[in-house]
């Protein structure tokens, strides 16, 4: 099997857009419970909405691939399953390496959807000298002083940083340093890299943070809806209010007619009862 060190993803000598290698895995993750399930084929809709996107953006996403579907049939499943692995570069074996086993690079390091997506851990690192030997999801975590070493003889191109946010920049810098040209970064920080190494950031807080706010954006909706179907219970007019003497008695306002001069008035009243033969003249006086 090919190793990530000697093959790419073909991407971006493609053509593919960025936005639209971001939703490859989105696809294929609802592609794979498709095949898990032994489903065919699915069509444009039923694909879309099951990754969370409209059918036209799949469509043109698919379109970058070569594959348009049949119509009538849909998209086959294995074949779209094997396409967007390809592209992606799944179909491959990617040595990772993942630094910082601390409660998050631990539970990363468990993570069984790695093998099964085209990663092999390959090896696990830490700075701590207590953690040297101690075995981790069956692997023996080895010091940072053999990072070189072990990115050099495993063939490692991507590394994971699980590090605390301050040691994160001086880890990602040893590990470009070796050969590594990809980096998924835990640590809260943001890392700075050469061209050419491309940086993917997983902040569970940001990501926290944005819900928070659409919900309190959401309270704040509901709490705005209430408040106004409240102001209209309470402010309400009473239909009967001042009916009796056209004064306007009751309505904490004097209506139109109350403010219009005596001439202006007898006008209006005339108009209301229309002209000599009852009808509404067609012209109201001035």
């Amino acid at each position: 099997m090919a190793t990530g060190r000697t093959h790419r993803p073909a991407t971006r000598s493609r053509g593919i857009p960025e936005a639209t290698v971001a939703r490859l895995p989105l696809y294929l993750r609802a592609l794979t419970a498709l095949s898990e399930r032994s489903v065919p084929t699915v069509s444009s809709e039923e694909l879309a909405a099951a990754a969370g996107v409209n059918s036209a953006k799949l469509r043109k996403d698919f379109s970058y691939l070569g594959s348009y579907g049949t119509r009538g049939v849909g998209y086959d499943v294995e074949y779209l399953v094997y396409q967007i692995s390809r592209e992606l570069g799944l179909t491959q074996d990617w040595p990772v390496v993942i630094v910082g086993i601390g409660n998050l690079g631990a539970a990363l390091a468990n993570y069984g959807g790695f093998s099964a997506r085209g990663f092999r851990v390959a090896a696990l690192i830490d700075a701590d000298p207590a953690m040297a030997g101690k075995p981790v999801a069956g692997m023996p975590v080895q010091h940072t002083d053999d990072l070189e070493k072990i990115i050099s003889e495993n063939g490692v191109s991507i590394g994971v940083i699980a590090t605390p946010a301050g040691a994160a920049q001086q880890v990602s810098e040893r590990l470009i340093a070796a050969g590594v040209t990809s980096i998924l970064n835990f640590a809260p920080t943001v890392l700075s890299v050469p061209d050419g190494v491309d940086v993917r950031k997983v902040d569970l807080s940001i990501e926290l943070q944005i819900l928070a706010f659409h919900e309190q954006r959401k309270a704040g909706e509901e709490a705005a809806a209430a408040g106004s179907a409240d102001a209209d219970a309470d402010g309400a007019p009473d239909a009967g209010a001042g009916a009796s003497d056209g004064a306007g008695a009751g309505t904490g306002a004097a209506p139109a007619a109350a403010l219009m001069p005596p001439a202006g008035r007898a006008a209006a009243a005339a108009a209301r009862k229309g002209g000599p033969d009852g009808d509404v003249p067609a012209v109201m006086p001035a």
